[in-house]
């Protein structure tokens, strides 16, 4: 029996033997929604208030490329009214899980009326890191108030106030990314990532893009991208390198060492943090973002080589004395003998 099979059968056992049971979500009166990812789940929050009952496929600190699919997520999903995923090739096992759980929920793709960002390796690819463009944010969270004024429209008049109060916030997010980006001189926008999910960012703030993956974490690290990274390294004196918040950081922090630059800190993209992280909702992730990247980016590089340089110039200074204290300590032994 194949894998594949063997997991379809335990979901239609899981799911056969819960329906005997409770239901995987426990106020029966709201509208059941399920989110596949953290941030698409925070906005669906600020927006419903509650009037709804929100579960995340994906925790807190997954990495939805890669996610597998557990059976109670297939219960989470059968018994869902409204599934809201990002699209774009960002969740490549959710329509397996659809199908083997029976769901009958609608499924709303929250980047539709969005003009994605091709791939310039895959043929009919996309970039699906659209929200990390806080003005792609504003037509997620539309879709959502659109779908939850159309499944609950008794609830219409708390959706659209919510809707308008975040869209304020969102707007005023990316204005102080935009002002706090336009600080970092052009010559240091460079921002080099574990994985390519922020060209979306980029292209809005005026960033350019360099990482060890592609857009997908379902790949294997090439010896190729290794050697441009290191390139890209010495040739722009970039001074901070960024690992992300879902996703190994060794390879990152080597080449950091390797070129004796700095780990500037920890980016969110792929999920927000939990609650006692600096990064706990959507627009916290963002703005948490830019302050964490301007801060590495500003770091004068020419001190941080000076630095090294003048560790490097003590170890030496270190060893020349040492070895000056024990040619002395051998001349007097070997006087002391002649004597």
């Amino acid at each position: 029996m194949s894998a594949k099979s063997s997991f379809t059968i335990t979901i239609l056992i899981f799911i056969s033997t819960s329906m005997c049971g409770t239901n995987s979500f426990t106020t029966a009166s709201k509208p059941k929604v399920v989110a596949t990812a953290s941030m698409i789940a925070d906005m669906i929050k600020n927006i419903a208030g509650d009037h709804v009952e929100i579960k995340t496929i994906v925790p807190i600190g997954g990495d939805p490329h890669i996610y597998e699919a557990t059976p109670r997520d297939a219960q989470m999903v059968a018994d869902a009214d409204l599934i809201f995923r990002n699209g774009l090739t960002f969740e490549g096992w959710l329509n397996e899980l659809i199908a083997n759980a029976g769901s009958k929920a609608d499924v709303i793709t929250v980047t539709d009326g969005l003009a994605p960002i091709s791939s310039l390796i895959y043929q009919n690819a996309t970039d699906p890191h659209a929200w990390m463009d806080a003005r792609n944010g504003l037509q997620y969270i539309e879709n959502i108030k659109n779908t939850l004024v159309a499944f609950d429209s008794s609830n219409r008049a708390s959706y659209e106030t919510n809707y308008i109060h975040y869209r304020s916030k969102l707007l005023e997010a990316d204005g102080y990314i935009e002002e706090r980006i336009s600080t970092i001189p052009e010559n240091k926008r460079i921002l080099i990532t574990s994985h390519d999910a922020f060209q979306y960012f980029g292209r809005r703030y005026g960033l350019r893009l360099e990482s060890i993956l592609g857009t997908s974490t379902d790949a294997d690290i090439q010896t190729s991208d290794i050697v441009r990274i290191n390139r890209v390294i010495r040739e722009s004196q970039v001074p901070a390198l960024f690992v992300e918040s879902t996703i190994n950081p060794k390879v990152l922090e080597q080449l950091a060492r390797d070129n004796d630059v700095v780990i500037g800190g920890k980016l969110y993209a792929d999920s927000i943090g939990d609650e006692d992280s600096p990064a706990p909702s959507y627009i916290e992730m963002l703005t948490h973002n830019t302050d964490v990247i301007v801060a590495g980016l500003m770091r004068d590089s020419s001190i941080q080589n000076d630095l090294t340089e003048g560790t490097s110039g003590n170890k030496t200074l270190i060893y020349v004395s040492l070895t000056g204290v024990l040619f002395l300590l051998f001349g007097i032994l070997i006087y002391k003998f002649n004597r």
